[in-house]
């Protein structure tokens, strides 16, 4: 390492969470999709650049991508596009989202919690095809790894927010 460059390193934990649902894999996807607007972060970072107050910011981000869950899907990756490819015959699909308004209430406290807003899930099919496999991780569990009051505090709001979210999307009818 260069004499001008430190490094500091420090172990956590994350605290992964398996769901596991009778609810077949496209009725929980389409929950899903209900549940979340859509935007990319190049449509929110140029609404920045508006010349709009943050209230404005706030209200248009509201208006025009959040979804009824509070969230936004930003992309999607479809592994079982391709794993099929190498004997894996189940659809799993990433996805990407969160809410600039959300993570604000978490970077203004510490900027490193960028790191881990947005937050992501992989929903994937059953092995035997009944049912889906909710995955994610716990968000605080990788914000939080230092003492911080006020970023647990907003970090533990996104993981009960991000909690309903799951809870809607793979509940039995």
């Amino acid at each position: 390492m260069r004499d001008d460059v430190t490094e500091a390193v420090q172990t956590f934990e994350g605290i992964r969470v398996e769901i596991s649902t009778p609810v077949p894999f496209d009725e929980v996807l389409s929950r899903l999709r209900k549940l979340c607007g859509n935007a990319t972060i190049p449509e929110l970072v140029a609404l920045a650049r508006e010349d709009i107050s943050e209230e404005q910011y706030a209200t248009e981000v509201e208006r025009r991508f959040v979804g009824e869950s509070g969230f936004m899907l930003f992309s999607e990756i479809d592994h079982g596009g391709w794993i099929s490819k190498f004997g894996i015959k189940r659809r799993s699909l990433r996805w990407i989202l969160g809410n600039p308004l959300i993570a604000i209430t978490m970077i203004r406290h510490d900027i490193t919690a960028g790191l881990f807003a947005p937050v992501e899930l992989l929903l994937s099919e059953a092995n035997d095809g009944s049912g889906c496999i909710l995955t994610y991780v716990k968000p605080s569990s990788l914000i939080v790894i230092r003492e911080n009051a006020e970023l647990e505090v907003a970090a533990r709001a996104l993981d009960k927010k991000f909690e309903a979210l799951i809870v809607a999307a793979t509940a039995r009818g």
